[in-house]
């Protein structure tokens, strides 16, 4: 017996009664997969384990559940050497190549410890992106927001590297495949839709798209951790706004006016809205990873490992919501599928996996958005106040923050990771904070022109006087989820940094000022924010607005402002970003960001269409010393 084994064996004997894990192999598996989620704000994961538990259980459960951590997906072996046995698992399959995305089950932008595949074959760490594997070459295609982290993290060796958009997957596999090649993806990481021009292609010159369900990566990959187990909690009703009982009525009544016998529910966010529960299964979204299907009377059925509801939880769901474990969502299906039933699936976020089910079983698919998602993005009056509430209390911590860098930063003493971990500080004495919406952004000189830079020890850049220094940052409260860029110059900045500044805050201005009629689109007002950019001859390589959740996702739909097509149109309630920006290579970034809610404005009453309008919501200044008059 191991010293480890004993000491669990130990620790199960001295636990109530009632614990969970009555075993030593069961609180092992328990703790491991408590580890396998991000790191507790708070101590509700206690609760997993039992209740009453004494002072020195609880010391040891901490002990345990940190010994129990994973490392980093990308530690161990060199990445070139992680190729060779993922070939070799692709052989009994029969298979000359695979597909890796960065995705999970749930399509997510942030995954588990669990699911971080790409970035264990590749060393890539970016929320987007896509590997192709041949038996004799390999591929990472990511977009342009990661081309710069790619090629500094990636083995050019090992894996060449694409723009997803200018050089996408499918036009790379054209010239590299043939008749009677075999290409194997995980039809649990694919939408139908991501997968369109990929089979095409495969059709085109005769090749072949297999699926599979048992992946060839947890096959080779020894350290992988197991799924995590946060802890899911109620969501309390002051900050909902809405009861999950008005909620499933308003979703049953919408699949009913729509013919919908049932809708599958597979994004964790809109499953997490529609029964006001919060979890901690990735970083920085309080997300219960799970799956649900709603029907036409307003029965949900939950899918999740049931050892991650807390006492709480489970009082909260009651009756009105059935949970069952993960592994019967799949005869789930099959029974919801029976008499050609009507299921409603978002062909955007539900994998293969679920419409391969549902078509066995014989279900009439309807390929629909997610139900709960417009009005999950529509916040209710609770929700909008609690967002003005958030951002007045994050603006304490950023104007605290400005004021301490405008002391600190000429000294050139600072560092990223010092401004990173000062800015947390600031935020953590703030009442309701729950942690960072996403990994802050600290990037100065050329770091501050990769659009999602993560600093690490080994990146980061010392603040020195003459450059700029960009934070991209946010808040998870209980209230509301924050995120804001400033780009602030330390010391005097130069006349074409002001000059991009000011181009740049003029577009921002122009976008927060707007008013326009009901229904239009943020395809048709990015422009606004581009203009004066374009005019001299520069753009920016990314969005210019993404949707904000309520203590949910920093990203958000349906809604975005973006040059690319998105048919919903902009509605009160819904809570954007306005962040245009300037990225000059190897020198500095610039970025100026605000959420701005949209509102009806009243102060045009005979207008023949209702008129909408931004309210900002973030209250902090801007670096004047940036602005050119």
């Amino acid at each position: 017996m191991s010293e480890r084994h004993r000491d669990f064996e130990t620790l199960a004997r001295r636990l109530p009664a009632s614990a969970a894990a009555s075993t030593p192999e069961a609180l092992h598996d328990l703790l491991a997969g408590i580890a396998a989620a991000p790191p507790p704000v708070d101590d509700a994961w206690l609760s997993l384990v039992g209740q009453t538990l004494k002072e020195d259980v609880v010391t040891a459960l901490r002990d345990m559940r940190h010994a129990l951590a994973p490392d980093p997906p990308a530690m161990g072996s060199p990445i070139a050497d992680r190729l060779g046995p993922f070939r070799q698992a692709l052989v009994p399959l029969q298979l000359d190549g695979f597909l890796v995305p960065r995705s999970d089950e749930h399509q997510g932008e942030y995954v588990a410890a669990h699911s971080e595949r790409l970035a264990w074959l590749t060393g890539f760490t970016g929320s987007a992106g896509i590997a192709v594997v041949l038996t004799d070459r390999a591929a990472l295609f990511v977009d342009g927001r990661y081309t710069i982290q790619a090629r500094t993290q990636v083995d050019p060796a090992a894996f060449e590297i694409h723009h997803l958009l200018d050089d996408p997957p499918h036009a790379w596999l054209r010239a590299r495949i043939g008749t009677g090649t075999r290409i194997g993806f995980d039809s649990r990481l694919h939408t139908p839709r991501g997968l369109d021009k990929l089979r095409k292609v495969c059709e085109e010159r005769g090749a072949e798209l297999v699926p599979v369900t048992d992946n060839p990566i947890d096959a080779v990959w020894a350290t992988q951790p197991p799924p995590p187990l946060g802890p899911a909690v109620p969501h309390p009703i002051e900050f909902a706004g809405t009861s999950v009982a008005a909620k499933r009525t308003l979703i049953a009544d919408q699949l009913g006016r729509e013919g919908d016998a049932a809708a599958v529910l597979t994004a964790p966010d809109s499953i997490a809205w529609l029964l006001n529960i919060r979890g901690a299964d990735v970083p920085h979204t309080p997300l219960p990873l799970s799956f649900a299907t709603i029907d036409d009377r307003g029965d949900v059925n939950l899918f999740l490992d049931p050892r991650k509801l807390t006492p709480e939880a489970h009082t909260h769901l009651g009756n009105d919501v059935v949970v069952q474990p993960t592994e019967a969502f799949g005869p789930h299906l099959d029974k919801l599928g029976h008499g050609g039933r009507v299921v409603r699936v978002d062909p955007a976020s539900a994998s293969v996996w679920v419409f391969d089910r549902l078509h066995r079983a014989g279900a009439t698919i309807r390929r629909d958005a997610d139900p709960c998602a417009l009005p999950k993005a529509c916040k209710n009056a609770e929700e909008l106040e609690g967002a003005r509430a958030a951002h007045r209390r994050d603006a304490v911590a950023i104007c605290r923050f400005l004021r301490w860098l405008s002391v600190k930063g000429p000294s050139g003493e600072l560092t990223e990771t010092g401004v990173v971990d000062r800015l947390l500080g600031f935020r953590s004495e703030l009442p309701l904070f729950r942690d960072v919406s996403f990994d802050t952004i600290a990037g100065t000189g050329p770091n501050a022109a990769i659009c999602h830079y993560r600093v690490t020890a080994e990146s980061s850049r010392r603040v020195e006087p003459g450059a700029l220094l960009l934070v991209d940052s946010g808040a998870q409260f209980l209230d509301g989820t924050t995120d804001i860029t400033r780009t602030v110059a330390i010391g005097a900045p130069t006349p074409a940094m002001r000059r991009r500044f000011t181009l740049v805050l003029k577009g921002h201005i122009a976008l927060a000022t707007a008013r326009f009629p009901e229904g239009t689109t943020g395809a048709q007002l990015d422009p606004f924010a581009r203009q004066f950019l374009w005019r001299a001859g520069l753009d920016y390589d990314h969005g210019t607005g993404h949707g904000v959740g309520s203590y949910l996702s920093v990203h958000e739909g349906p809604q975005r402002l973006s040059k690319m097509p998105n048919g919903v149109a902009l509605q009160p309630g819904m809570i954007v970003s306005n962040e245009p920006g300037y990225y000059e290579d190897n020198a500095y970034g610039i970025r100026i960001e605000n959420l701005i809610a949209v509102r009806r404005a009243t102060d045009v009453p005979d207008a023949p269409r209702p008129v909408l309008e931004f309210e900002t919501l973030t209250l902090a200044p801007i670096d004047r010393s940036l602005v050119d008059p």
